[in-house]
């Protein structure tokens, strides 16, 4: 009896040490199987006989899946956007665009006009755009204002007879000029016969037209 329970006893230990040794060389077959390196096989392992169906790798198909399971989706195109549309080309005659319009003034510029002497300007304007256009340049349209402070002294818009409008042709690249001498006096929109003469000091002119703007010209009056 002692001896079929030892033969029992070894027989159990052999089964489990086998089972080991089987689950180490199915771990290492696994890790080699992975490798990068390159493996050695027989001519007739590498060409698979005519005819003969390959069994399928459990773990291969096993990896197959997880990558297609994991795999990034394709990025969603972008559509391009819309073109803007062209504007129309401007034709010859139609009235000026203010950004193809250039204002500028000159004369009055920290210049002292004493006695009698009238202080002088002198506006231009010049068509930049690609075609001939039509600018209104009238007193009230284009209007050259002088102030002293926050006090409106004279205007080319004040007592104007009439509609107040001069359309002029405007030809690219030449300038439309005016020119202005002021008589020294204040104005006002009731017309008074005999406005009140502006007292000495510090003066500002400038050009409006629409939302353009020209640089201030500063002058004295002694």
């Amino acid at each position: 009896m002692r001896g079929d329970g030892g033969d029992i006893y070894w027989r159990r230990r052999m089964s489990v040490l086998v089972a080991v040794l089987v689950v180490v060389a199915v771990v290492a077959w696994a890790c080699s199987s992975g490798g990068s390196g390159p493996q050695r096989t027989s001519g007739a392992q590498s060409s698979p006989s005519v005819g003969a169906t390959p069994s399928a790798d459990p773990l291969l198909a096993g990896l197959r899946t997880l990558a297609m399971g994991t795999a990034s989706p394709s990025p969603t195109p972008t559509p391009s956007p819309k073109a803007a549309p062209q504007e129309r080309p401007r034709r010859p005659g139609e009235p000026c665009a203010e950004d193809d319009l250039v204002l500028s003034l000159q004369g009055g510029r920290e210049q002292i006009y004493a006695g009698d002497s009238r202080p002088s300007f002198l506006v231009t304007l010049v068509n930049t755009g690609p075609v001939m256009c039509t600018a209104d340049v009238g007193p009230r349209a284009m209007e050259i204002r002088i102030t002293s402070g926050a006090d409106r002294i004279w205007s080319t818009a004040d007592c104007v007879s009439g509609e107040g409008s001069e359309v002029k042709e405007l030809q690219r690249g030449v300038p439309y000029v005016r020119s202005l001498e002021w008589d020294r006096r204040r104005s006002s929109s009731d017309c008074r016969s005999t406005p009140p003469a502006a007292l000495p000091g510090t003066y500002v002119t400038t050009v409006r037209m629409g939302k353009l703007r020209t640089d201030k010209g500063i002058f004295h009056l002694r």
